[in-house]
């Protein structure tokens, strides 16, 4: 089997098959494809002719002559792909041997997550404090993100049913798994002022959708604007730094831990799979533990 063909018959089986979403099998179709190219470029026509050495020649082509080209998480995720490809061959009896098995994807560097105080997630939310309806229909998608900790593609996708009367929101996340995250009173107050006041007049001038979010015009509010809704609010607040959609989500995390949330809690609110995925948050409030440790044991100093 040509390594094309053995690619798209992977493809066919994690979307029928298996039914991951279609942002997950766009991204094992580039990976793949980047794969394919490579062993093509090196005369193997034959899926069955990759050897081990073939697959880390690649993930250090990935890398660069440099090491710099690519970074390790991305070479990690392409190599997550090549591997999943090869299981399914010898799975499917196509092959007789799994080549990537034991090759090692890159060591990750540790990141933490770019959260913003209280005080500066304050200055954001109070930067959209005008009474005009697109201020309205912002101070309501803000305080949503930083209530919930929601990813940015789940808040947009959010139809005024998922709003639940016991203050709750339902949340599809990643592979279809839906969650119920709690809504605080702010977000809520927020969310009443731009379902009562705005959203009935935009609504009117487009096609109906059950859509939470619209734009002027009636149609379901877009990830990339309300990037700009998010970028303007800093800018308004005068943060020094950057933010994106993600920043509300971290800043969801950790202010909950530094506020005593257990963590397995946090966990299930934000829709991680694995626990350990969140404890990474738990590093960003060491500091905030070291000073209840100092001021609070009497042979800390």
């Amino acid at each position: 089997m040509t390594p094309e063909a053995a690619a798209a018959a992977y493809l066919r089986h994690v979307t029928v098959e298996r039914g991951l979403a279609a942002n997950t099998v766009a991204a094992y179709r580039r990976d793949l494809g980047a794969y394919v190219a490579f062993l093509t470029a090196q005369g193997i026509d034959d899926i069955a002719r990759v050897r081990p050495l073939d697959i880390s020649a690649f993930t250090q082509e990935l890398r660069g002559p440099d090491g710099i080209a690519l970074r390790a998480s991305s070479v990690g995720r392409m190599l997550s792909s090549v591997r999943g490809l090869h299981r399914f061959l010898v799975d499917d009896r196509v092959v007789d041997a799994d080549p990537a098995g034991e090759v090692k994807p890159p060591k990750l560097g540790l990141r933490l997550p770019k959260a913003i105080s209280v005080d500066e997630m304050q200055a954001v939310l109070d930067a959209v404090s005008g009474e005009d309806p697109a201020d309205l229909r912002d101070r309501a998608l803000l305080e949503l993100l930083y209530a919930t900790g929601a990813r940015i593609g789940e808040v947009v996708a959010l139809d005024v049913d998922d709003l639940a009367d016991e203050g709750v929101v339902k949340l599809a996340g990643k592979g279809g798994k839906e969650r119920l995250v709690p809504v605080g009173s702010f977000a809520r107050a927020a969310l009443g002022e731009y379902l009562v006041r705005v959203r009935p007049d935009w609504a009117a001038k487009g096609r109906s959708t059950p859509a939470l979010f619209l734009g002027p015009r009636g149609a379901r509010l877009s990830r990339q604007m309300s990037w700009l809704v998010i970028q303007s609010a800093a800018e308004k607040a005068g943060l020094a730094r950057k933010i994106s959609p993600h920043t509300f989500r971290h800043s969801f995390a950790t202010h909950l831990l530094a506020g005593g949330a257990d963590v397995r809690v946090v966990q299930e609110l934000l829709g991680h799979s694995s626990v350990a995925t969140t404890q990474i948050y738990t590093l960003v409030t060491v500091d905030t533990l070291r000073d209840v440790y100092l001021t609070s044991h009497p042979r800390a100093r």
